[in-house]
Formats: structure tokens, C-alpha cells, sequence
């Protein structure tokens, strides 16, 4: 309840609906965000913009093809509102539709790449990694490569898997080293990634990152993987990546954090930096 509320919490929650109301303008479709968004309208008891941010994020599902989806949020709404207008048409347009209309998810799970056309993930020692280990490798090639982006020995060369040992240094992620030599515009694997994993995209420079806070994570996973918390959602951790197909990052973070990893891809030069100044 909003009486339950602290001024300093109010206020937190209030940046964060500023933040993200930016990030969906923008990113109209990016519906992770617009679910953060609706959280925080919720905590402060703002229903009339609860209702408005439920019926973008019905919106963002339709433009998605996402259509049971965006059934289910409609149906939702019509039972706080049931008198809606609006949410009435759309939910008669959709049933019109859906006969005819294909859903076009893309499931993260749905890139798998044959075991006998790459074979086994290499290290940067060129050992074998750990068959357990899965750090979006495979995912990753498939996208590049599939999409003719660069070449297999491209790949094989700027994909580095992070030694276990603590070096006591930041990895840089694979789509900078690809941009460091040349093979693609940074810019160009960031609007891949965010088209293929469905994640949202924003910049480091955009958030108020409590430093003393991200020191509170397990510096050797966050330089590890190159990832960093920089806010906290009830049980959603929303953490900067370079990668969000990195399973087993997420499945260390989850393990330390106790709560759901929510994915933002975000520029690893900044993220590097702000990276260095919080694990100094």
C-alpha cells in the first residue's frame, strides 16, 4: 500500500518510472520494460496509469504477433474494466483475426546448433569447456553466422570462454571484440540482440546506479560475464549484459541473488567503465 510507502521509496519508485517511461517511448514493443513500468505504477496505486501501461502492453504483444498474449492481457483488463471500450474492439478485432493470423515469437530455446558443425565450445586456452556450461555459445554462432554476419573462423577467434580462475579483471564481451578488429558495427550486434532475445535496450549513462549497492554482488560472476545489477524490481533483478543468451551467468547470478535475472543490453565500453569503477 502506498501509506506503507517511505519518502525515499516514493521517490525510488518515481525514478524508476521516469527511466522506463523513456526506455518504452522509444522502445514501444520492448514489453519487459512496459511490465517494470505497470509494477511501479501499481506501488504508488496510480491505477488510471496501471490501465493505460496494461493496454501498451496489450498493444506491444498485437505488433509482437503475439496474439494469445495479448488475449490474455486484454481479458485482464476487462475484468478491473469491464465496461472498457477500447479493450471491448480490440478484443473483437483479435478474435476476428486469429484464425488467420500466425503467432511470430522467437524462442531463445528454438537456436540450437548442430553438435557436428561446431563441436565443442573451446576456451581461450583451447581447452574444451565444460559440456555444462552454457554461455550463449552456441546461440550466438548460430545468429552470426546463420545471418552470414562473419565467418566460422571469425567466431572461433573472438569468442572467448572465461577461465573460472579469478583474474581480477572484466571480460570483454564478444560483440565488442568483434567490433575492436573490425568485423561488425557494434550498433548493428546490439539491434540484433535485442531483436532476437527479446530484451530491452538502455544506456548505462541513463541510470542512478547506487554503487555501494552493485558492490553488494559477487565481483568474480559480474567480471566473469561481464554483467552488472544496476536495479532491483520486487523479486527482478534487472542486470546490463552484453549477452542475454548467457545461461549459465544467469544461473550464477539467480543462485547468489535469490530472484529473477531481467536482462538490459546496453554499450560494453560503458559498461566496462562503470564496471572498473565499481570493482576497483
Amino acid at each position: 500500500m502506498v501509506a506503507q510507502l517511505t519518502d525515499l521509496e516514493r521517490g525510488q519508485l518515481q525514478q524508476t518510472i521516469d527511466m522506463f517511461e523513456v526506455i518504452t517511448q522509444s522502445q514501444p514493443q520492448d514489453c519487459q520494460s512496459l511490465e517494470i513500468l505497470r509494477e511501479s505504477y501499481a506501488k504508488l496505486a496510480r491505477d488510471q496509469d496501471v490501465l493505460r501501461t496494461s493496454k501498451r502492453i496489450a498493444q506491444a504483444y498485437v505488433q509482437l504477433g503475439q496474439l494469445s498474449a495479448a488475449i490474455l492481457e486484454y481479458e485482464s483488463i476487462l475484468q478491473r474494466q469491464p465496461n472498457d471500450p477500447d479493450v471491448q474492439q480490440a478484443l473483437a478485432r483479435l478474435d476476428s483475426s486469429s484464425n488467420t493470423m500466425v503467432e511470430a515469437t522467437v524462442e531463445i530455446s528454438s537456436f540450437r546448433a548442430p553438435k557436428s558443425l561446431f563441436g565443442a565450445p573451446k576456451g581461450a586456452d583451447g581447452r574444451t569447456a565444460p559440456a555444462e556450461i552454457d554461455d550463449g555459445r552456441t546461440t550466438m554462432r548460430k545468429l552470426f553466422l546463420d545471418a552470414k554476419l562473419i565467418q566460422e573462423a571469425d567466431f572461433n577467434r573472438c569468442w572467448i570462454t572465461p577461465d573460472t580462475a579469478d583474474t581480477g579483471q572484466v571480460n570483454e564481451p564478444f560483440i565488442q571484440i568483434l567490433a575492436d578488429r573490425g568485423l561488425h558495427p557494434l550498433d548493428k550486434s546490439l539491434k540484433l540482440l535485442c531483436e532476437k532475445a527479446r530484451v530491452g535496450y538502455l544506456p548505462v549513462d541513463k541510470c542512478d546506479i547506487d554503487i555501494e549497492w552493485a558492490r553488494s554482488f559477487p565481483r568474480k560472476v559480474c567480471q566473469r560475464w561481464c554483467v552488472l545489477p544496476f536495479d532491483r524490481m520486487s523479486k527482478s533483478i534487472l542486470v546490463f549484459t552484453a549477452n542475454p543468451f548467457n545461461k549459465q551467468a544467469t544461473k550464477e547470478l539467480e543462485a547468489t541473488l535469490k530472484g529473477r535475472i531481467v536482462w538490459y543490453l546496453t554499450q560494453p565500453p560503458e559498461l566496462i567503465k562503470f564496471h572498473r569503477k565499481v570493482f576497483r
